[in-house]
């Protein structure tokens, strides 16, 4: 059975109104940072903080979203995978509406947010990244899906009988979802290791420490799946991307993480 993507979703765009277009992309940050936001809100590590429903509103709306995953994410990804457009054209950091947003650049935005959000509360950093860590699965599970209706981000070639044909795929052969399987392993099953693990130890540090060596872990294995950046390809080895060789710091620091945690619990 071939899957043609455009069978579904002609456009990735959920409403147009003249030149405003709401994309289905955009809708699934908004619909992660809401669902964070109300997870954050009864979780037992921030009621344990002592945050109010306004300070959760602002960490995860301005600090998390605004300053920390867009600002981050758009700085990343000139960064890591537009380096040579932002030395010939600086401004180009600006041109958000040619898309382009990093996780790893997003994340570094939300960790700096977050310490200047935790300076101005008094509030401990890694008691307070054990509760976030533990939120940040729902977004990212979103918006891979929002990925896959962009029809970006796809996968490499397969014969698989799940296989898909994206209408933004100029050469319009099958390919593994890969933003799919990013969600289930990223998302659903990242979510499901970590709520188990904050349900077993309250050591301090813990749940953050494992949401780096997991996410890296979960997201060097699916990237074997995934189409690397045309304009880049593989930057070692001839079949290791730039996403897989930005993980591998993220799991070193979570086991450096880890092991100060339990050394000092």
């Amino acid at each position: 059975m071939i899957i043609e993507l455009s069978d579904f979703f002609n456009n990735p765009s959920l409403v147009e109104l003249g030149p405003i277009k709401i994309q289905y992309y955009a809708v699934t940050w908004l619909l992660s940072a809401v669902l964070i936001y109300l997870f954050l809100r009864s979780n037992k590590i921030i009621k344990e903080i002592g945050l109010d429903n306004e300070e959760v509103n602002d960490m995860v709306f301005l600090y998390g979203l605004f300053f920390g995953a867009m600002c981050g994410g758009r700085i990343g990804y000139m960064f890591f995978y537009g380096s040579d457009q932002l030395i010939n054209d600086p401004f180009s950091l600006f041109y958000i509406w040619e898309g382009g947003l990093s996780f790893h650049g997003g994340l570094l935005g939300v960790i700096i947010s977050l310490i200047v959000f935790c300076r101005r509360k008094n509030i401990e950093f890694l008691r307070l990244m054990d509760g976030v860590a533990l939120s940040m699965p729902i977004g990212l599970g979103l918006v891979r899906i929002g990925n896959f209706l962009n029809g970006e981000l796809f996968g490499k070639p397969t014969n698989a009988e799940w296989g898909f044909i994206f209408p933004t795929d100029p050469f319009g052969i099958l390919r593994h979802p890969s933003q799919l399987y990013e969600s289930l392993g990223e998302g659903l099953l990242l979510f499901l290791i970590l709520l188990l693990i904050s349900q077993k130890t309250n050591i301090k540090g813990i749940v953050s420490s494992s949401f780096l060596i997991f996410y890296g872990s979960i997201r060097f294995i699916i990237e074997f799946f995934r189409q690397p950046d045309s304009h880049i390809g593989y930057v070692a080895f001839d079949f290791i991307s730039m996403g897989q060789l930005l993980c591998v710091p993220m799991i070193v620091i979570g086991f450096i993480i880890l092991f100060y945690s339990r050394k000092n619990a």
